[in-house]
């Protein structure tokens, strides 16, 4: 028996007992398969070389198969199969994130997926009300000395335009990606603007270690943790040294890739509880460094032309 025509035998099951079984219920069976629809929809349009998967000449199905989203996403085969036919069975947030990515959905495509398995999206991308406008209007004042408004696991929740060319195009890059953990260990962009590269690894890793004992059971932290030791050989080997380091201000050194080397003192504006969110800037330390500056600034006005920021 296919898996389609066990889905519709299960749907008229369903809306045979609709009187006999709570609403609750059967909205739940209803999710359930939109939400293996949908994943079924997705798997099978994606090209596997869009995955850096080969094509093969023995490929009868269309798209990627199922084996290939499980590996691809690091879930168990049966466990995938089973979740696009539509059994009942938990879903984690950090499972629906590696879902997310492995099939290229977009945010609304990834609203959709989190609203289907009844979970709420913990990626900073998801939503950032904590950010108010008289915040990001301050963010605007500030430039052109680059700012941003990070939260304690130091996702990017709004910037000025000088911070958005600062380390690389943060316009670019998905809001869900805008982490300063993984884009130190995985943008090769924002990588190269670090100076000290394996110094600068080695501390934010201590004080991302830091930060996360006290949420050390939230989904949002798990989920960045597990993303960035599979995609990060360089944090995985950090990591496993259990430094640990509370943030502190201090001169830093960064080379631009549009104006160069700038010298800057780094501060961080507490906009609540200690190692809560918080407004970081980098003012120039020296005045070819504020020069420097001014001029990044311009290229970014030049460049965003007039569009927003967070």
């Amino acid at each position: 028996m296919t898996s389609m025509v066990r889905e519709v035998q299960e749907i008229h099951a369903a809306e045979a007992r609709e009187d006999k079984e709570p609403v609750a219920a059967r909205e739940s069976v209803i999710r359930r398969h939109e939400l293996a629809a949908f994943l079924r929809h997705r798997r099978e349009h994606i090209a596997p070389e869009q995955v850096g998967l080969p094509r093969g000449r023995r490929r009868r199905t269309p798209g990627l198969r199922r084996e290939e989203v499980a590996q691809l996403s690091a879930v168990g085969v049966t466990w995938y199969t089973w979740l696009e036919q539509a059994r009942d069975i938990q879903v984690s947030v950090q499972v629906l994130d590696a879902l997310a990515r492995t099939l290229m959905l977009d945010a609304s495509e990834r609203a959709h997926l989190f609203n289907l398995a009844g979970a709420v999206d913990p990626a900073p991308g998801a939503h950032c009300a904590s950010v108010t406008d008289a915040q990001r209007a301050l963010l605007r004042q500030l430039d052109p000395i680059p700012a941003s408004i990070q939260n304690s696991r130091y996702d990017v929740l709004a910037y000025n335009r000088t911070y958005g060319l600062l380390f690389c195009d943060l316009d670019a890059i998905p809001p869900q990606d805008r982490n300063c953990m993984l884009l130190c260990f995985t943008n090769e962009d924002w990588q190269s603007s670090l100076v000290r590269l394996e110094e600068t690894m080695r501390i934010m890793a201590a004080k991302f270690r830091a930060s996360m004992a006290g949420h050390l059971a939230e989904p949002a932290w798990k989920m960045l943790l597990n993303r960035l030791r599979t995609e990060s050989p360089e944090f995985r080997e950090i990591w496993e040294r259990h430094e640990v380091v509370s943030a502190s201000s201090k001169r830093k050194q960064f080379t631009n890739a549009h104006v160069g080397l700038l010298t800057v003192d780094s501060t961080d504006l507490w906009l609540g509880p200690h190692n809560g969110p918080r407004m970081l800037t980098f003012a120039p330390a020296d005045a070819e460094s504020r020069e420097r500056l001014e001029k990044l600034h311009a290229i970014a006005l030049e460049r965003a032309g007039g569009v927003g920021r967070g």
